[in-house]
């Protein structure tokens, strides 16, 4: 296996498409989530990257797959969004939040970085609330803000090891998550796609060719990559 990705959530949504994309390139895929994915080249890690001991239950095997390879992608994509307040926040709450939204993508880069060569990227996936915020999504945006924290931490930890860094921050992507989130209104998604310079929600396919175009260019390397459609700002 010369070219591997290792990715986080990529069963649904941007994952999957992120997923497909990496295969089309000639990429073997490792995927770490809760639910399968049945694609042909994909081998399939099922833990739960939200308790903080994960690691213990594939770190044999995962170290042993990051050996045999050339280049190896790390996507950092798999997170949970919950519909909270700084008023209401239970600091459980957050704590969890931040396990999976963050401090997973930390432990995972841990594990490969002893195999990780030069020309290896890691790609962490923020967005538009990595660097501004909206009410009613406290652990959220506190999360995404911290991920691109760590991002340009890990640019400036592994200068000179030929593995750069980028934090692609997808705006409102047409996901399952937005709209359990949203409820289901397609009111409300109308409005959202309304307050976008294109007049629409983005597609997984999107941010996934983006995610591919980041992990392949070092030049932008510890850059922060919004990739929203150009939202209106008020």
């Amino acid at each position: 296996m010369k070219k591997l990705l290792f990715i986080t959530g990529g069963s649904k949504g941007i994952g999957r498409a992120t997923v497909e994309t990496f295969l089309a390139n000639g990429y073997h895929v490792v995927n770490f989530s809760r639910s399968a994915l049945d694609l042909e080249g994909v081998t399939q890690i099922r833990v739960d990257m939200s308790n903080l001991t994960w690691v213990e239950d594939c770190s044999d095997q995962v170290t042993k797959l990051a050996e045999s390879a050339e280049s190896i992608c790390v996507i950092h994509n798999a997170a949970v969004l919950y519909k909270d307040s700084v008023r209401d926040l239970d600091a459980l709450r957050l704590q969890q939040v931040l396990q999976l939204n963050v401090i997973a993508a930390l432990q995972l880069n841990q594990l490969l970085l002893p195999s990780m060569k030069g020309g290896s990227s890691i790609i962490y996936v923020g967005s538009t609330l990595s660097e501004k915020a909206v009410a009613g999504s406290c652990s959220y945006v506190t999360s995404k803000h911290a991920v691109v924290g760590l991002m340009r931490s890990t640019a400036q930890d592994l200068a000179g090891s030929g593995i750069h860094t980028t934090c692609v921050c997808p705006g409102f992507t047409d996901t399952e998550m937005l709209r359990e989130h949203l409820g289901h209104d397609q009111t409300i998604l109308d409005a959202i796609a309304g307050g976008v310079t294109q007049g629409r929600l983005i597609q997984p396919q999107e941010i996934a060719d983006t995610l591919w175009f980041a992990s392949q260019n070092a030049v932008i390397n510890g850059a922060v990559l919004h990739a929203n459609l150009g939202q209106i700002e008020h």
